[in-house]
């Protein structure tokens, strides 16, 4: 997140940091064409931010998605110059929790599709990471001891309903494989 210069000024000077205007018409011209190039591989898209998608990829068989995650970025980086991460998974959350992963290696690309076990990829991810979960919905959980996505997966739906509420619900759901979040494309907001 940006913070106002004025507030970082001491820092900026000392370490001789350059600053630079933001341009919000290219960042906007370059998402365009991303999600264009996204649009290729299928129309059912949901733009979620400038940049970030969720791109509907159940029309390719599960042992292939990964390979066309692989040729979405490579087309992607070709056609746009833009460098990506991509997460593959059968819920919206899980895709993020992959996507999380994605980040952090060299393929740039990961899928979730057909892992038998998750809980040990779950386990590594704080509950304030799991996507959905902010800042007071993390304090709650962890004062109740879920601190990861793997906790928050295997406790009872009942408990979260109860003592939290139904989006949180449905995040556990995603967790466990369970599509709850549905991709909300243009035609779906009509």
């Amino acid at each position: 997140m940006g913070e106002p210069y004025f507030k970082a000024k001491d820092i900026i000077l000392k370490n001789n940091v350059h600053i630079f205007s933001s341009n919000y018409s290219l960042y906007g011209d370059l998402s365009r064409r991303v999600m264009r190039t996204l649009k290729r591989f299928n129309s059912e898209i949901e733009i979620y931010s400038i940049d970030e998608a969720f791109l509907d990829l159940s029309n390719f068989p599960d042992d292939e998605v990964e390979e066309v995650g692989k040729e979405i970025r490579s087309i992607v980086l070709q056609w746009t110059g833009i460098p990506t991460s991509i997460g593959i998974a059968k819920t919206k959350t899980l895709s993020k929790v992959a996507n999380h992963i994605a980040k952090k290696t060299k393929s740039g690309v990961v899928s979730l599709i057909g892992v038998k076990d998750i809980d040990p990829i779950l386990e590594k991810v704080a509950i304030n990471d799991v996507w959905g979960i902010g800042k007071q919905l993390t304090k709650f959980f962890v004062q109740n001891g879920i601190n990861n996505a793997k906790q928050l997966k295997n406790i009872s739906n009942t408990w979260i309903k109860k003592s939290s509420n139904v989006l949180s619900s449905r995040t556990a759901m995603e967790l466990r494989g369970i599509s709850c979040i549905s991709l909300e494309t243009q035609s779906s907001k009509r």
